[in-house]
């Protein structure tokens, strides 16, 4: 466990009544009878692989984004989220996921523009018109939605391919697709409202009973990519790159060393003024969604606050 705010690269707590403990690239997740604990750690991961260093107040930023847009869309569709106990983690309902990740695209950037500029026309069998350039706008959001890997990447798939592969029933998969057009119209109303540009993101469903639940995070950087909306059209009609906060700025970072996630690469050290670059990115983006002051925790008390925080609810 790190801290004197050298940020939070792991957590390795025994509860009462614990069943599991799973560590993922960003979020050790701590299993209980019906109950998931997720403390989001401040691990950074780039080209799928987690980086040496941990970028502090990421994971307080990350869970507390999360948290704003829960309570923002539970309207819409219910939540896993109980109570957040502490800023790094929350509480939420065990639910049985569904075996494939909805991602949204409104704009034709990332993922979607590599296919495009290739040559390819269509994407999880969504037709793209000819004639786009890199973060055009959509005529409409399109959903292209993956297979949920365990290891490696996610994989492109259509939804008569998740229909017909029993990963979701078309029952289910319309539900889905109906809650993914709401959640990113919701989320791209707020972030018009704070002068920003939801241009992709991820949703991630379960079930609890019989009911379809959102869960997971939900439309943090991590998750999803921001543009600034001020400046937006003059640099697409002068092809200039978009000014984004999303994690982009690391994996350019990362790829100027030369460093792109292939086999037998090892990750480079961040010099502590590219950290304080990317703390602060994200510490931005928190306050620009939310209108809210960031009030960093302390992570010197880190080891003791976090357990003693969470026993009161378990």
């Amino acid at each position: 466990m790190n801290n004197k705010n050298e940020g939070l690269r792991e957590t390795n707590f025994s509860f009462p009544k614990q069943k599991n403990l799973f560590k993922g690239k960003v979020r050790d997740i701590y299993e209980f009878d019906n109950l998931i604990l997720m403390i989001v750690t401040d691990r950074i991961s780039a080209f799928d692989v987690v980086l040496p260093q941990p970028i502090p107040y990421k994971g307080q930023v990350l869970n507390q984004i999360a948290e704003y847009f829960l309570d923002s869309t539970k309207d819409i569709l219910p939540n896993w989220k109980i109570v957040c106990p502490h800023p790094m983690c929350m509480l939420g309902h065990k639910a049985i996921p569904f075996k494939v990740e909805m991602v949204i695209r409104g704009y034709l950037s990332g993922h979607a523009w590599r296919e495009y500029k290739d040559g390819k026309r269509s994407l999880c069998g969504q037709q793209l018109p000819e004639g786009l350039k890199e973060n055009d706008p959509f005529p409409h959001p399109i959903i292209t939605p993956t297979t949920k890997a365990l290891e490696g990447h996610d994989e492109d798939i259509t939804p008569d391919e998740i229909i017909s592969a029993g990963l979701v029933s078309k029952e289910d998969y319309e539900k889905l697709e109906n809650y993914t057009l709401q959640l990113f119209e919701r989320g791209s109303q707020i972030a018009k409202q704070k002068g920003l540009i939801l241009v992709d993101t991820k949703y991630e469903f379960g079930k609890l009973n019989e009911d379809i639940i959102l869960i997971d995070e939900i439309h943090t950087p991590d998750s999803s990519r921001y543009f600034y909306a001020e400046g937006y059209e003059e640099r697409q009609k002068s092809g200039q790159p978009q000014k984004q906060l999303s994690k982009e700025f690391v994996r350019e970072w990362l790829m100027a060393q030369g460093f792109s996630g292939q086999d037998n690469q090892e990750p480079p050290i961040m010099p502590p003024d590219v950290i304080h670059e990317v703390s602060h990115r994200y510490i931005e983006l928190y306050e620009m969604l939310t209108g809210k002051a960031f009030q960093p925790i302390n992570y010197n008390n880190l080891e003791e606050e976090l357990p003693k925080s969470i026993l009161k609810y378990l």
